[in-house]
């Protein structure tokens, strides 16, 4: 697919700001999604175990047809609370929802569960998530420990012992007029392989520490003997953004189609332990084909997962894929 494709920056896409806030100490982090003026969205939900915030207002039977915001954050359920610094900030721009009383900020939030890597009781909240929408002016391109994939980690299918550490990623495409780009934050059960050779680029370790083991055929193996709560510790949540004109209902089917490109780079995935959730934004007006764009979200959501890993600073417990030398 690359040879058809332009690579562009993520900040190209018209229509939306993104920026970060992290606690590098207690390692965790949020990244938010703000719209120039409004976006419509869509979700669709993987996983066995999300922790989300007015998620609800994207189906398509709800009335609402536009939100502001999208925040992605760490702390598990803890972190929903950060999506009050969001609002805050829009509320005090006169962003919202007009009820004729006062103009309410449609926020949506998806939590990861990162306390078992820093401080378990550092959590995003209200003041980081606005220092992140202040961030967002800038609309910087970041990858790696930063905003959301501040604590991410993959491959903890034996314990945090074997785990490696990843990050947020971003990649975005064009063809022609149409834009895409993805913005995901890693924190997977399994392991991540690349999207374009297959070949595995981080996961859990050997016990030996000195070459990989294979989450996959690891879960296969003892499917009928255990009985451990894999529950904690996961969840890959993140946003694919467009310039062409959908609804929400076209969104949704987007944001599945987004879910192939975790597929193509995260094994297992979409367990009953993930919380694996995308939404797919669209503030523009470009006209394009719901199918082609989905196949282009999965294909650049995936480069995100691979850039996640890739840009992802290790810790004097939990080695990077840089770190590695096999």
């Amino acid at each position: 697919m690359k040879s058809f494709l332009t690579e562009i920056p993520l900040s190209d896409i018209p229509g939306f700001f993104i920026g970060h806030a992290q606690d590098k100490r207690g390692m965790t982090g949020c990244t938010v999604v703000l719209a120039e003026t409004d976006m419509a969205a869509g979700l669709d939900v993987r996983g066995g175990g999300p922790a989300s915030r007015e998620t609800e207002l994207l189906s398509p039977v709800a009335a609402c047809e536009r939100i502001h915001a999208v925040l992605l954050a760490g702390g598990s359920a803890f972190g929903l609370r950060a999506a009050d610094g969001v609002m805050r900030f829009l509320e005090e721009r006169g962003r919202g929802f007009d009820t004729g009383f006062a103009h309410v900020p449609l926020v949506c939030a998806s939590c990861l569960y990162d306390l078992g890597i820093g401080d378990a009781s550092a959590r995003p909240d209200a003041d980081m998530a606005y220092h992140a929408c202040l961030d967002a002016a800038g609309n910087r391109v970041a990858c790696g420990n930063v905003g959301a994939g501040t604590g991410c980690t993959v491959g903890k299918l034996n314990g945090a012992e074997f785990m490696m550490k990843s990050g947020l990623g971003c990649y975005a495409a064009r063809m022609g007029d149409v834009m895409v780009g993805a913005v995901v934050a890693v924190n997977a059960l399994g392991d991540v392989f690349d999207i374009d050779t297959g070949k595995r680029l981080a996961g859990m370790l050997s016990p030996d520490k000195k070459s990989f083991a294979d989450s996959e055929r690891e879960l296969l193996r003892t499917c009928a003997e255990r009985a451990d709560n894999l529950f904690t510790g996961n969840t890959t949540i993140g946003c694919v953004l467009t310039n062409a004109a959908f609804d929400k209902t076209r969104l949704k089917k987007i944001a599945a189609m987004s879910h192939n490109g975790l597929a193509r780079t995260i094994r297992p995935v979409h367990t009953s332990a993930d919380g694996d959730s995308i939404y797919a934004l669209s503030s523009g007006r470009v006209r394009a084909h719901q199918d082609a764009v989905g196949t282009l979200a999965a294909y650049v959501m995936g480069k995100a997962v691979n850039a996640a890993v890739r840009c992802a600073v290790g810790t004097a417990d939990c080695p990077a894929a840089r770190d590695l030398s096999f």
